[in-house]
């Protein structure tokens, strides 16, 4: 058993007793009420799972096994440049809790490579589709192919007892994981680069081994992805890719199908696919201003013409936060630091000074601030990634790292099948009915 993996099972074999004798004692304990607007309104805020990886915090947002992305940037294990925080550290993090050395990130990076090998039916199966097929779509694919391979759905057919799940689950996560930098890099290169694919490097970490797959050599780029894939990995349990990947684990579906399924849900207008809705807002606008230099003031009118259509400001807004994402503020930092000047960077930065307020001033948004999706595009499109029907592919193969780390826990924890009661609005209407009758 390695070191990882023998880690992750005395965590969660403890954790899953101080559970059990939690629930004997306290199972029966009110933790919220419901109200018929949260019945209605996708149950927003309903405290109804565990998801052990991270934390969402409204005024301090995401946390991971509760360090924020400042702590992130300043204890995890760096990758060649000495700046960006690996992947691999984070993964580790939050799969036991612990902050690696950089031997056990290296290690990591290692243990990864090993099992990086894609079977060639995967890229036939994209080979068969059309080129013009959405990345997004050719990537549940493939994940869906490579389930041939799933040791939890062997294991499970030869009867694993159900204490061995978590085993199987930690070796398809591994194995999983391992694969999909070149999965993607291969769906980028065949639809973006006339299939000139690259073969994967011997030396490069997890996140710079993607970047020069894609066909990026810039070391810029390199510590970019290293940022982008570590601050896009998880973001609690209750967001839609997530809780997609939490019910469908909680079926027993291999981790194959589950992170599938959770890529479905990643691959919405509301959810992931904003980051691609948010750069061709900014480019959409500056070609309609005719300029790529707006002023503030030419901002803010595109901005109200926008609100005026019954459209939203895309990257503005978010379901839990109360402030500026901290994933925004560290993507620009990052690009503060590396980037001297660049119209559509800067063009970011002055929406960030226009929209909040405007937003506020109508009265109706609680979050005016922007979320992750309204700086990574113009980051991207600086080093020369444009294609942004591919962008919520790269937030797929980050977000992995906690939906996977999380499902890893769902097993070793034992948790049931997920199957909440719905009603109907006639039961709402006979409830009223009562209620009011006893008023």
């Amino acid at each position: 058993m390695d070191t990882l993996k023998k880690k992750f099972y005395e965590k969660s074999s403890a954790l899953k007793v101080e559970i059990k004798s939690l629930l004997k004692e306290h199972s029966e304990l009110m933790v919220d009420d419901v109200n018929l607007g949260q019945i209605y309104g996708g149950a927003r805020d309903i405290k109804m799972m565990v998801w052990e990886t991270s934390e969402l915090d409204a005024m301090e947002g995401i946390r991971f096994r509760n360090m924020s992305i400042p702590e992130l940037k300043e204890k995890l294990p760096k990758g060649k440049d000495g700046k960006e925080p690996l992947p691999e550290a984070l993964f580790w993090l939050m799969l036991v809790g612990e902050v690696p050395t950089k031997a056990e990130a290296d290690w990591l990076t290692e243990e990864w490579r090993k099992r990086s090998t894609v079977p060639a039916h995967v890229f036939s199966t994209l080979d068969a589709l059309p080129t013009n097929t959405h990345a997004m779509t050719q990537f549940t694919i493939a994940i869906n192919a490579m389930q041939t391979e799933s040791i939890f759905a062997s294991r499970y057919d030869e009867g694993m007892n159900k204490d061995e799940y978590w085993d199987a689950t930690y070796e398809d996560t591994m194995n999983l994981i391992a694969k999909l930098p070149q999965v993607a890099a291969y769906i980028y290169r065949r639809t973006y680069a006339a299939g000139q694919h690259i073969a994967p490097s011997t030396t490069e970490d997890w996140s710079g081994n993607y970047a020069h797959m894609l066909g990026f050599e810039n070391e810029e780029f390199k510590a970019l992805m290293r940022l982008y894939l570590t601050i896009h990995a998880d973001h609690e349990g209750g967001n839609a890719s997530a809780h997609t990947t939490h019910l469908v684990g909680s079926t027993l579906s291999d981790p194959y199908l589950t992170f599938a399924a959770g890529m479905n849900a990643l691959a919405g207008p509301l959810h992931g696919l904003a980051n691609q809705e948010v750069i061709k807002w900014i480019f959409d606008m500056l070609e309609e201003l005719g300029t790529t230099a707006p002023t503030k003031e030419q901002i803010a009118d595109y901005v109200h013409a926008t609100l005026a259509k019954g459209q939203v400001v895309p990257g503005y807004g978010h379901a839990v936060l109360r402030r500026p994402d901290p994933r925004f503020m560290a993507q620009m930092e990052f690009a503060k630091e590396y980037i001297r000047h660049d119209d559509v960077v800067e063009v970011v930065w002055k929406v960030f000074d226009v929209v909040p307020g405007i937003l506020s001033s109508l009265g109706k948004v609680k979050n005016p601030w922007p979320n992750v999706d309204a700086h990574s595009g113009a980051l991207l499109v600086h080093y020369g990634l444009k294609e942004y029907g591919y962008y919520t592919v790269l937030f797929g193969v980050s977000r992995a790292l906690g939906v996977l780390a999380a499902l890893c826990w769902s097993r070793a924890l034992g948790f049931p099948l997920e199957r909440p009661k719905s009603v109907t609005t006639e039961w709402v209407r006979q409830f009223l009915a009562e209620h009011k009758a006893k008023a």
